[in-house]
């Protein structure tokens, strides 16, 4: 089983960031920061740590408001650096670990977290100003390492309070450690904060005092911690500097007493920029493997016929299953049918995809990886009804998959 050797806490300030890419690290304003994240990023190494599982919360650069989620794993295998306004960093991708993703999403949904997931999403600076400090280059070599974002919607409300944060990371240590991977060690991280507002007339309140409050609280106390609210947070720490509930997240995925090795605070500017580091005791029975763990599915493998859609197959066939939604877009939907095969081309479709597009192959999509709304979106560009693919996914002609319902019926999702 995958073992949790501690956790980290460290802020995800832009400021960070902007401090490595322009080599600050010598600057008497800046070294501070540089040297309380070479002690994480040396702690990582020290501890052969393998996996980040880095808690942020994005700043409405590829998560908005038309779809915003209280929690949203990444379950992809790469991750790379989002252009915020001014051009992307000059950054390498973060590695993802699917398989452990994939379980921890399983997992977290068997414990009735209502988990929503993410890939082929650029992640902003709240994971990697963090991530580009504690896991880079070190005596020459790079960091080997996964990762597995973790995505908290703080920034909309209502928000997950707290409390809800604390339980998450207790239900995130059993899906960890029950991960079948004696080799994988794994560090939780936890960005944001610590006080700061960056906002209306209070913009640039800070407190010191409540910082320092807190960070005893969550080594020693972190129960107590959970019973604050979202606006007593904001009052004590600044309106952004309450997404520091997220720190709540790790500490529940920790035993319930760590071994506490660093601990920093720093304000510069806006932020108070903190780093800490908890290691794991073990007080909790290490969770052993979880037989449940795909037992709602179990059983569907015997349905002939049926392809459950799962994150296995939504990875396998992203890049096709995108391409079926954007006809819902009219220009893309224009561009299919004056030049379909320049567009399957400039979208990357490999030529086994390609054919199965151009030829209708409605059955082999679905068992390659399309999801059939993807289907159907084809189908009505096409000018064809439901019922002919429902025909043809069957191997029966139209005249006898209509005799097999109560009504003969013709109908799509198009327009007419």
């Amino acid at each position: 089983m995958a073992k949790i050797i501690g956790g980290i806490g460290a802020s995800h300030s832009p400021t960070i960031a902007f401090a490595k890419d322009t080599n600050k690290g010598s600057d008497a304003a800046w070294k501070p920061i540089f040297d309380d994240f070479s002690v994480l990023q040396n702690w990582v190494h020290d501890q052969k740590v393998n996996v980040l599982f880095l808690i942020f919360n994005d700043h409405i650069t590829s998560f908005f408001f038309d779809h915003y989620s209280p929690f949203t794993l990444g379950v992809d295998d790469s991750y790379q650096t989002a252009d915020e306004g001014g051009g992307a960093r000059d950054y390498p991708p973060a590695s993802g670990h699917v398989a452990l993703s994939r379980h921890i999403a399983q997992s977290m949904m068997n414990a009735e977290f209502d988990l929503a997931t993410f890939q082929k999403k650029p992640l902003d600076h709240g994971f990697f100003s963090p991530f580009s400090m504690i896991a880079p280059e070190k005596d020459g070599a790079a960091w080997k390492g996964t990762v597995v974002p973790l995505q908290v919607g703080v920034l909309q409300f209502p928000a997950p309070t707290a409390k809800r944060c604390y339980q998450f990371g207790k239900a995130l240590r059993k899906a960890i450690q029950s991960f079948p991977d004696e080799n994988m060690r794994v560090a939780i991280v936890a960005t944001g904060g610590l006080s700061h507002q960056v906002h209306g007339e209070r913009c640039g309140f800070n407190d010191e005092a409540w910082d320092n409050e807190f960070l005893d609280a969550l080594e020693t106390n972190p129960d107590a911690l959970t019973k604050l609210t979202h606006a007593e947070y904001a009052t004590k720490g600044g309106f952004e500097g309450a997404e520091v509930i997220m720190w709540l997240i790790m500490r529940g995925a920790l035993s319930d007493k760590v071994k506490p090795v660093h601990r920093s605070t720093y304000l510069p500017s806006m932020t108070n920029i903190a780093t800490v580091i908890y290691e794991d005791t073990e007080s909790v029975e290490p969770v052993v493997e979880d037989t449940q763990l795909t037992h709602q599915l179990d059983g569907l493998e015997k349905l002939q016929g049926t392809y459950p859609f799962t994150l296995e197959r939504s990875h396998k066939a992203y890049r096709l299953n995108l391409f079926l939604r954007n006809l819902s877009d009219p220009l893309h939907r224009e561009r299919f049918l004056s030049e379909k095969e320049e567009l399957m081309t400039e979208c990357q479709l490999t030529k086994e995809e390609k054919d199965m597009v151009r030829e209708l192959k409605w059955i082999e999509m679905i068992q390659y990886g399309a999801i059939f709304f993807g289907l159907e979106k084809l189908s009505a560009v096409m000018g064809k009804s439901n019922p002919e693919i429902y025909a043809s996914m069957r191997g029966e002609t139209m005249a006898q998959f209509q005799a097999s319902r109560k009504v003969s019926m013709q109908y799509s999702v198009g327009k007419k």
